[in-house]
């Protein structure tokens, strides 16, 4: 991969033919009719929940093609909201933007989604290791005793989340989901959320990589419960490189914990102004998303 490639950074996007539906931390959401959503990850990063004014090279490229090669490698557990990844088949408009969006972007059905975050916990660890510190357990489940920092769970748990106020996200009992979202569907979900989390952590420990936990989303389309978003990335998973592991303390990984520390080591306030990146840090970041991305599915990225 070329210098001039690793250089190449998109922080925002622009399709005046769309309608803008939706703006997050990384990912522009465009309205193409009534059934259908344009995705589009740019390169942006977030830490302490503020994106930063530096962008990570083809991280956006690597959120997209990780999430199509999950979504074909779980497409028998639940069905995914993917139309197709292909800009030759997007709407005549988008043609002369082919180039940008080829690679990082997503022609997606729209679904109703649900405001429950879906997290599968196999190992202990980030808000889970300080609640368990506190009472010994996570999200109302009694975890056993003794556990240490980065710890293989017994059996991968449970943990959904909902957005607060605030903008983060809230961890919530069982029992709370299912006042929230119904209990037939609280089940549904959380046994879809186990049997995706175990089925690709197993393929992945297979290629040198723990996933610690994740966090899935679904929504209902013509299709019934559907996977959406993006799916066991480094923005939505802990990666942790097999080869390394030591339980007993935090570990090295494939996101952006990278950033964060060196965040922490300047000792920003974590109040705007985000500070930019230097580009070694943003370089080194970008390595980290981009061996993510060829351990996992076994080939470069397409650029």
């Amino acid at each position: 991969m070329t210098s001039q490639l690793l250089d190449t950074v998109i922080l925002q996007t622009d399709f005046p033919e769309l309608e803008l539906y939706a703006s997050g931390k990384v990912r522009d959401v465009y309205r193409v009719d009534n059934e259908r959503l344009l995705f589009v990850a740019t390169d942006r990063i977030s830490a302490f929940d503020y994106v930063l004014v530096t962008g990570i090279p083809h991280k956006g490229r690597v959120l997209t093609q990780l999430s199509l090669f999950w979504f074909d490698f779980l497409k028998d557990i639940v069905p995914n909201h993917l139309i197709t990844a292909d800009v030759n088949r997007y709407p005549g408009s988008l043609s002369k933007y082919a180039d940008q969006l080829r690679g990082r972007s997503l022609l997606v059905m729209r679904a109703d989604m649900f405001a429950i975050e879906c997290v599968v916990r196999g190992y202990i660890s980030g808000s889970a290791w300080k609640e368990y510190k506190s009472n010994g357990s996570v999200c109302g489940i009694a975890l056993p005793k003794g556990l240490r920092e980065s710890d293989a769970l017994p059996e991968p748990i449970f943990t959904p989340a909902i957005k607060a106020t605030s903008g983060h996200d809230e961890n919530i009992s069982f029992e709370e989901m299912c006042k929230r979202a119904g209990p037939e569907l609280s089940r549904e979900l959380r046994d879809i959320s186990l049997n995706l989390y175990k089925t690709a952590a197993d393929y992945a420990r297979q290629r040198g990589i723990i996933i610690a936990d994740t966090k899935f989303e679904f929504g209902r389309t013509p299709l019934g419960v559907t996977l959406g978003d993006e799916v066991l990335t480094p923005d939505s998973s802990r990666f942790w490189p097999a080869d390394k592991y030591e339980p007993g303390k935090a570990q090295d990984s494939f996101d952006k914990q990278y950033v964060r520390d060196y965040l922490e080591q300047i000792r920003w306030n974590k109040q705007p102004p985000a500070p930019a990146l230097p580009q070694e840090v943003a370089r080194r970041t970008s390595e980290k998303y981009l061996a993510a991305h060829r351990q996992l599915t076994g080939r470069e990225l397409e650029v």
